[in-house]
């Protein structure tokens, strides 16, 4: 490897490390007929581009709670041909939300094609929070997923909740 490459992938790696990811902001998905905002303290931690195309997004918990279990949201745009697939897309989700240790539905969920429970992640409770849409050819899933519990205390739940909230806004 060149020198000269060699110290842009250094340099690169580090300005990276320095920024403590990328912060989030607008985004556009699926050649730009998927568009929202996020929180400008959500930081973008992966991206994945094709078909699934997927956006996440760490929700920083500033307590001790955050050291070990990751608050995240994730954005998944899938083609599918028509509502069928859509259909298809949402139940197979399902079926593998419904097979992580200690799933648990709520009782009622938030509105047609979305769901809400709680499962185990090495250990931990965690709320899930999801909401499923068909537009313009594409299956779309939001996926809000915090610790049940958190030292981070009650106006932060509330603040993830409206952040994820807000997102579901924009995607209908």
């Amino acid at each position: 490897m060149s020198l000269l490459r060699s110290t842009t992938l250094a340099i690169a790696f580090a300005t990276v490390l320095l920024a403590g990811g990328a912060r989030a902001a607008d985004v556009s998905m699926a050649d730009g007929s998927v568009h929202f905002s996020t929180p400008d303290n959500w930081l973008g931690i992966m991206e994945t581009q094709g078909d699934p195309e997927a956006r996440v997004f760490q929700v920083p918990d500033p307590s001790p709670t955050g050291k070990n279990s990751l608050a995240r949201v994730t954005v998944t745009v899938k083609q599918v041909a028509d509502v069928n697939g859509f259909n298809q897309y949402r139940s197979e989700a399902t079926a593998k939300a419904m097979a992580l240790p200690g799933y648990k539905a709520a009782a009622v969920p938030p509105g047609p094609n979305s769901n809400v429970y709680s499962a185990q992640e090495n250990g931990t409770a965690f709320s899930y929070t999801e909401h499923y849409w068909f537009k313009s050819g594409h299956a779309i899933q939001l996926r809000c997923v915090r610790p049940s519990q958190t030292q981070a205390g009650a106006d932060w739940k509330a603040a993830f909740d409206k952040g994820c909230d807000a997102i579901a806004a924009q995607l209908k």
